[in-house]
């Protein structure tokens, strides 16, 4: 009789763990999509910030620089926005351009992932973070600016990078 019970409940055990650890599985696996979900929505909303220190942008003119870093934005307690000027460090260069790897640099951004409100209401945002290298008086190094460029810039007196540049958005 003792056997007979021992096997009975032993089968009802396995047959409920078994049960329960298929129930688990599933619930691991749509926690697991879950959480792919929740990681992709959030990688889609990305939260997008000033340009601060450690920052990496694209170069958009000819100064021989391809990326650089920004070591200190000089204006505003929180970060860099459009128009403002930062000191960066060359991180990748062309050969024989310029400036060369390692160089500390003055750069106004002229486009940043940030949105910023105009003054019509619309808001301005672009796709990647990009710097217009300059000297210390303001004046660009390079000769030509690539890609959009807001007309922002007009305000922050940098007349000769809008002059410059390809496209005024």
């Amino acid at each position: 009789m003792a056997a007979f019970f021992r096997s009975k409940w032993s089968t009802v055990g396995r047959s409920l763990s078994g049960s329960l650890s298929n129930i688990s599985d599933g619930l691991l696996r749509s926690s697991d999509e879950v959480m792919q979900k929740m990681t992709s929505n959030i990688l889609l909303h990305q939260q997008r910030t000033f340009i601060q220190m450690r920052t990496k942008l694209k170069c958009v003119d000819n100064s021989g620089a391809k990326k650089v870093m920004c070591i200190q934005p000089l204006k505003g307690k929180k970060g860099a926005r459009l128009g403002d000027t930062i000191i960066a460090s060359v991180k990748e260069a062309q050969p024989r351009g310029k400036v060369k790897k390692g160089d500390v640099v003055y750069g106004v951004v002229v486009r940043a992932a940030m949105q910023r409100g105009r003054c019509d209401g619309s808001e301005i945002k672009f796709d990647d973070n990009a710097v217009v290298l300059v000297n210390k008086q303001g004046e660009p190094i390079g000769t030509r600016v690539f890609g959009p460029v807001p007309h922002e810039l007009r305000k922050k007196k940098h007349l000769k990078i809008l002059t410059l540049a390809e496209h005024i958005a």
